[in-house]
């Protein structure tokens, strides 16, 4: 069974969101189930600070040894750190995807987009867990 921290909100594309303790600013990764289910992380391509995204556009791609996948960003707005951890170690979304193995934080545009996001319950009805 997978971890879904009830703190979070989710996408239905297995994207969790954390607030940062900078007002505005959100944290961005991929769920427990979702690293479960893509295998080992062996790749990320993640955005440059700096760069605009909207809401649901595709911000990156994780490569694991089963497959590659889309990012998709749950809010638009400005990306204002990329963990450059992931660099060096791919594998921290494996071991610790809400800790250790975040991608990026992004200052949010419009905070109303957050309010469409999953609760850790309705994620986990999603995933059927």
């Amino acid at each position: 069974m997978s971890s879904i921290p009830d703190d979070l909100q989710y996408t239905e594309e297995h994207e969790y969101v954390k607030s940062d303790t900078e007002d505005g600013v959100i944290i961005i990764g991929i769920t427990d189930y979702a690293q479960g289910e893509l295998g080992d992380v062996v790749y990320l391509d993640l955005p440059a600070v700096g760069t605009e995204v909207k809401r649901m556009d595709v911000f990156g791609t994780i490569e694991a040894v089963k497959a590659v996948s889309e990012l998709f960003s749950p809010a638009g707005g400005e990306v204002v750190e990329v963990n450059q951890a992931l660099d060096a170690d791919p594998s921290l979304v494996n071991t610790d995807p809400y800790e250790e193995g975040w991608m990026i934080k992004l200052r949010v545009g419009n905070a109303a987009e957050l309010e469409q996001l999953l609760s850790a319950s309705d994620y986990a009805q999603h995933v059927g867990e």
